[in-house]
């Protein structure tokens, strides 16, 4: 199964590539390709700086080697997975995430990911709701229980203990999900990423022509400080790219392109 998934995430990452380019007026992606010098394999980086998206980055990655890095033990492994980030030019705009991974170790394989959204300041209770009741839509088929479950895990996960506060409004988070059933964990895990444009884009849409001022674009950037900690210090997608020899400027393109403390 390792082709096809690999193949849905290329085709994933390009299809929001695509929905990200149709919000901005001149700028597109730039790809670069690194190779992973820790074992087999590497990634792709899509990076894009314009006048809507101050930064966004739609990244894959498929990577094998000796030793998995992380609390499974050690062994071979493969992982592979789509992470993006986007950080808004418009301060009403909110930042947001989503990143989908497939791993596999000598214990057995996992699916992992989600997505969630987080205001710099500027929280809007429609743009809330919405994202939330995409995120239930998807997972309800799966179960009643996925969504309650995934966004609590969200609420958890994204919680930032020295401020004593949730990174922004939440979202979806699930990890080492394997219930026997492949077929089925495969295609919840699939639809997870394939519905977070259609979580996302409405609400940016609403937001990115939104008058603001210099006083308010001066607090996003305050905000992004919150974000920028949670990333280095509690991130485990961070620790596990470091922890796996993985790309240090793919690793980091979740950090906001400017921030104020």
């Amino acid at each position: 199964m390792r082709g096809e998934i690999v193949d849905f995430l290329k085709s994933l990452r390009d299809r929001i590539v695509l929905a990200f380019e149709q919000l901005e007026p001149s700028q597109r992606f730039i790809r670069k390709n690194w190779p992973y010098g820790s074992g087999t394999g590497g990634g792709e980086m899509s990076l894009l700086r314009g006048a809507v998206f101050e930064k966004a980055a739609v990244n894959w990655s498929g990577v094998a080697g000796d030793q998995f890095p992380m609390q499974d033990g050690q062994g071979p492994f493969f992982a592979t997975g789509v992470s993006l980030i986007t950080h808004m030019f418009n301060p009403h705009a909110p930042t947001s995430h989503m990143n989908i991974r497939y791993i596999e170790t000598a214990n057995g394989h996992w699916f992992g990911g989600g997505y969630d959204l987080t205001p710099m300041g500027f929280p809007y209770e429609e743009d809330t709701l919405h994202f939330h009741e995409v995120a239930k839509q998807t997972l309800d088929p799966y179960g009643p229980s996925l969504y309650p479950e995934f966004s609590q895990n969200a609420r958890d996960y994204f919680y930032i203990p020295h401020l004593k506060k949730e990174r922004g409004v939440g979202g979806i988070f699930f990890d080492h999900y394997n219930t026997g059933n492949f077929a089925q964990d495969f295609s919840m895990w699939k639809r997870v990423g394939e519905t977070f444009v259609e979580a996302l884009l409405p609400i940016l849409k609403r937001r990115v022509e939104t008058p603001f001022t210099e006083a308010e674009k001066d607090f996003q950037a305050q905000q992004r400080g919150h974000y920028a900690e949670f990333n280095l210090l509690y991130d485990r997608g961070t620790k596990f790219g470091f922890q796996s020899g993985g790309n240090p400027e793919a690793i980091l393109c979740s950090l906001p392109p400017l921030v104020r403390w």
